[in-house]
């Protein structure tokens, strides 16, 4: 029998198991004899194991899962030499990259200490970065792409609960996250499944409605916020469950209390303010203030990261435009819980946000048939990253213009209209 550390005694075991079949049945719906390969930090072993168990009882093929350590990772930015930073394991990636092609499904478990690089070199962790991302962008592109079914779940390692929750013991503080993971899971109800069939319908009805009407533009307004997104030529809003170019009809992200659709690469114009503090590789950037001109970042500024956020910018011409534009209420659950996660999947949750870098192709109609030439046409961005930071609050206000310059109220305090 394993014995488990004694934070682990503290996570409540029903709830782990409800979670791991929510992962398989909900978020990946996965399909008897397809592969599947995970990604997790050490941390996660429990959640791991469990989600092997629960995908082989769905029948999976084979399922090969990857760890990290966080010691392992230190050790590169203590000892490596100064040319480790500009290199990644490309061989690794690219075996990835086959597996998608051959129907693998893919699984991700976040959990790593949102803090972990945070007293390293800020150059080294954005070179690092790069080259990671160089390396796994023939992967990336089926996810981005949507070619497979994929998912994000998290698990509450140690490291992450005492940031979260600074002023409790260990035990209470990893308890504490994992209950909240549960909730924003939704798997701490009797029926989790269920739940997320219901919860599906709402996200559904909220894109339908955005789909209907056609808007050609955003126009975010609110302390510091003067923002109009335009939206690329024939964008398609999503949210929740969706089906992937495979024809399997997955949960990406859990939780999700967002819709989403991509923004026009190059009719982006004002400024925005970030409501929530964004953590970045060890770092929290806080007080974002930006300011977009021809779709484009020509300002940008922080009270806290700045160096960082300028090295994020700087990665490639992409990444100082938007890929990702998503609309959620000031009032869902991981807003109501007054937590700062100190991870996108979570916070991203809790207001509405934009997202720097790389566009979804299944965010437009007949996405699935669009070349990579045709998405940037109409207006789809590229990059070698993603992501997202908080620009929603129940201060923000946001309204959908049409063509023809009339007006709809989308939101109004947060909350929609």
């Amino acid at each position: 029998m394993t014995v488990l550390p004694r934070f682990e005694t503290s996570i409540d075991p029903v709830k782990l198991e409800k979670l791991a079949e929510v992962a398989v049945q909900v978020g990946l719906r996965l399909e008897r004899g397809q592969d599947l390969v995970m990604t997790a930090p050490m941390a996660a072993l429990p959640l791991a194991r469990l989600i092997t168990k629960h995908a082989y009882m769905a029948g999976a093929g084979i399922v090969t899962t990857f760890f990290a350590d966080e010691d392992m990772t230190l050790s590169r930015y203590a000892h490596a030499p100064d040319e480790s930073f500009d290199k990644a394991s490309g061989w690794l990636y690219d075996g990835m990259a086959k597996a998608f092609e051959n129907g693998a499904a893919r699984l991700a478990i976040a959990g790593d200490n949102p803090m972990m690089l945070s007293a390293q070199d800020p150059a080294k962790v954005a070179r690092a970065n790069k080259a990671n991302s160089m390396a796994y962008k023939p992967a990336l592109e089926h996810i981005s792409n949507f070619d497979i079914n994929w998912h994000i779940c998290s698990y509450p390692n140690p490291a992450w609960a005492r940031l979260v929750f600074p002023g409790l013991a260990e035990e209470e503080a990893v308890k504490k996250l994992a209950d909240a993971i549960f909730a924003a899971s939704r798997v701490d109800v009797a029926d989790p499944i269920a739940a997320w069939g219901d919860h599906n319908a709402q996200l559904r009805s909220r894109s339908t409605w955005l789909n209907g009407e056609r808007f050609s533009a955003l126009h975010f307004t609110g302390p510091g916020t003067d923002l109009r997104v335009g939206l690329a030529d024939g964008h398609e809003w999503h949210g929740g469950a969706s089906v992937a170019k495979n024809g399997i009809t997955c949960n990406p992200n859990i939780p999700t209390e967002e819709v989403f659709t991509t923004p026009h690469a190059l009719k982006v114009e004002g400024t925005v303010s970030s409501t929530k503090p964004l953590s970045h590789q060890g770092t929290l950037i806080d007080d974002i203030q930006v300011r977009f001109e021809g779709g484009r970042i020509v300002e940008a500024k922080a009270s806290k990261g700045e160096e960082v956020l300028q090295k994020v910018l700087d990665t490639d011409e992409g990444a100082r435009r938007l890929g990702e534009v998503a609309l959620v209420p000031h009032s869902s659950p991981i807003s109501a819980s007054g937590i700062l996660f100190y991870n996108t999947l979570f916070d991203e949750n809790a207001s509405c946000h934009i997202a720097l870098g790389q566009c979804y192709s299944k965010c437009f109609l007949d996405g699935a048939s669009l070349s990579q030439e045709q998405i940037t046409a109409q207006g789809g961005n590229s990059s070698l990253i993603h992501i997202d930071w908080m620009i929603g609050s129940d201060k923000v206000d946001i309204d959908g213009v049409r063509a023809d310059g009339s007006v709809t109220p989308v939101m109004r305090g947060g909350e929609w209209v």
